[in-house]
Parts: structure tokens; C-alpha cells; sequence
């Protein structure tokens, strides 16, 4: 028999479910391995996406979804952009270096953030939500994003034309 955590939830489970998030983590920021700026911001598809602009967002999801949804917190109180679109936009004063520091300070937030809650365990920041589904959200927006950001660095790799 599996080893259960608080509410009957295999710990097996929660630990591959954390494991996910830290795989895909990691696999985004390693999109940016060995770019130059130019390439990180380079737009390849009509949209606001690029390598840069991707950690940025999935930086924005960690604190909605493990930082407002656990505490209430406003956007601005979270330090994150006021909406999904916004959080792909990229400043002047934005770098590789920056962008990776800002999304691990936020990793470690949501890491302290989502330490001891129970995966059955309801908070309800943006109304009531399980804290087992708050990680399957980012969990799938992580793994959404880690696509795009493949294809995104096989373009470039490959000198892909910026789109129009």
C-alpha cells in the first residue's frame, strides 16, 4: 500500500505531481540556454511569444495560482502583471539574467506558499478551489508553455525568420 498523505492522497502522487512542476520549471528557463538577448526576445509567430516572454508568463501563473489563489492578494500586491496578455510583455530594461532571477524569487514564493497545504485542502484567494487543482493548473500551463518554448528554440536554432 502506497504511503497516504493528509486526506488520503498517495504521496506518491503528490510528490510526482511536484516533481512535474519542478521538471517543467526547469525546461522552461533551459530554453534560454546559451541565447543571445536578440534570440530570447525574437517574436517567430505573430503573438507577444518568445523564450523570454514565456518564462515571463509562466512567472505570472505561478502567482496567480500559488500566490493570489492561496492568499487573495491584488496583482499588484503579488508583484505579478494585472492580466495573462500583459504578462508576456517584455521592457527594455528586461534580461535573460533578470527574468531567471525574477521567475526562481517567484518559484521559492510558491514553494513557501504551497508547503504544508493539503492536496484536498480548499482555499479560496479567486473562490474556492482545491489545492490539488491549483497544481494540476499550473502543472498543465507549465507543460503547455515547455512546448512552446521547444519549438520556439528549434526555430531559432535553426534561423528562423522573426515573424512580421
Amino acid at each position: 500500500m502506497a504511503a497516504v498523505a493528509d486526506e488520503g492522497w498517495p504521496a506518491d502522487l503528490v510528490g510526482r505531481v511536484d516533481e512535474l512542476i519542478d521538471d517543467y520549471r526547469a525546461a522552461l528557463r533551459a530554453s534560454l540556454d546559451g541565447l543571445t538577448e536578440e534570440q530570447a526576445r525574437a517574436r517567430l509567430v505573430p503573438s507577444k511569444t518568445t523564450l523570454l516572454g514565456l518564462l515571463k508568463h509562466v512567472t505570472y501563473v505561478e502567482g496567480v495560482w500559488f500566490d493570489q489563489a492561496v492568499t487573495g492578494h491584488t496583482a499588484k500586491e503579488a508583484g505579478i502583471a494585472t492580466g495573462p496578455d500583459r504578462s508576456f510583455t517584455l521592457r527594455k530594461s528586461d534580461t535573460i539574467e533578470s527574468v531567471l532571477a525574477t521567475h526562481a524569487d517567484r518559484v521559492e514564493q510558491s514553494r513557501r506558499a504551497m508547503a504544508g497545504l493539503d492536496p484536498g485542502a480548499t482555499v479560496t484567494g479567486r473562490g474556492e478551489r482545491a489545492v490539488w487543482a491549483l497544481k494540476l493548473q499550473v502543472l498543465r500551463e507549465l507543460a503547455h508553455h515547455a512546448g512552446h518554448a521547444d519549438i520556439l528554440r528549434e526555430q531559432l536554432l535553426a534561423g528562423a525568420d522573426p515573424a512580421p
